[in-house]
């Protein structure tokens, strides 16, 4: 393994960067490069078949140009659709990201868990399953929250956002049947945890939240124990298409330790 071998971390914008943060407390010193694909946000609004060919092209070319240690897919719509598809293509380790359904159901003491995600996310048969396995005997609640994308991307670079968009995502669990029982949250998109505050604020204090970032930061740390790493540049933040937004996000970007950007 080439020591300067990069992480490459992928997601549609910005959400992947909720699980750099935890990737970094496990693996501090491995070089990253996270790619956006800016391009083709948000992937919620998409068909599979539009998700999966932007996925395993865009994951060809990174391989092909980076030669990673390891790509993670940081995207849950990405994972639930693509995952597989990447896998039997790429000769590359490949981490996915899945709602966190499993400690959802083993915390929740009302036994009525939400499920918030982006359209894409909440349709797919991968989550039926994990609903099956994890949650008998639970009520999995799911809505599709497609407004806390652009919430966190606006975040991110700085701007305002305007509080009822988080209201309007907690209603959409909350004015289902059985609602108002509801006190664990699944974030099934990784730009959810980076409005968690303000969706605390509009769930209130009697709603947890849980996201799969910690969990996909140790499979990380496992797939890469033993490797020798070592950082010749400053990391790398890509995006797929040049625009005003890159110079706004740059300084967040810098927070999560990217102090390079680039265009694929």
């Amino acid at each position: 393994m080439d020591a300067h071998a990069p992480l490459i971390m992928f997601d549609s914008g910005v959400g992947g960067l909720s699980v750099l943060a935890e990737v970094r407390r496990s693996c501090p010193d491995v070089p990253v490069i996270y790619c956006a694909d800016n391009a083709g946000l948000p992937y919620g609004t998409k068909t599979e078949a539009e998700v999966a060919a932007r996925v395993c092209g865009l994951l060809g070319r990174l391989a092909e140009r980076y030669h990673p240690r390891l790509i993670c897919i940081a995207c849950n719509t990405a994972s639930t659709i693509a995952l597989a598809m990447v896998r039997d293509v790429l000769n590359v380790p490949i981490v996915g990201t899945v709602p966190a359904i499993k400690p959802a159901a083993e915390q929740s003491q009302s036994g009525t868990i939400g499920l918030l995600g982006t359209a894409a996310t909440i349709r797919q048969g991968y989550v039926d399953r994990l609903e099956a396995e994890f949650a008998q005997g639970k009520r999995l609640l799911r809505a599709a929250a497609p407004e806390l994308v652009g919430a966190a991307e606006a975040k991110l670079r700085g701007e305002a956002v305007d509080p009822a968009v988080y209201h309007r995502a907690a209603a959409s669990l909350r004015d289902q049947p059985g609602g108002a029982e509801i006190d664990m949250v699944v974030l099934a998109c990784t730009h959810f945890p980076l409005v968690e505050e303000e969706l605390t604020a509009a769930f209130g204090p009697t709603v947890r939240f849980v996201h799969g970032a910690q969990g996909i930061a140790r499979r990380v740390a496992h797939l890469l124990d033993g490797q020798p790493v070592q950082r010749r540049e400053p990391d790398l933040a890509l995006f797929t298409r040049d625009g005003a937004e890159l110079p706004a996000l740059a300084p967040a970007l810098r927070r999560y330790r990217l102090d390079r950007i680039g265009v694929l």
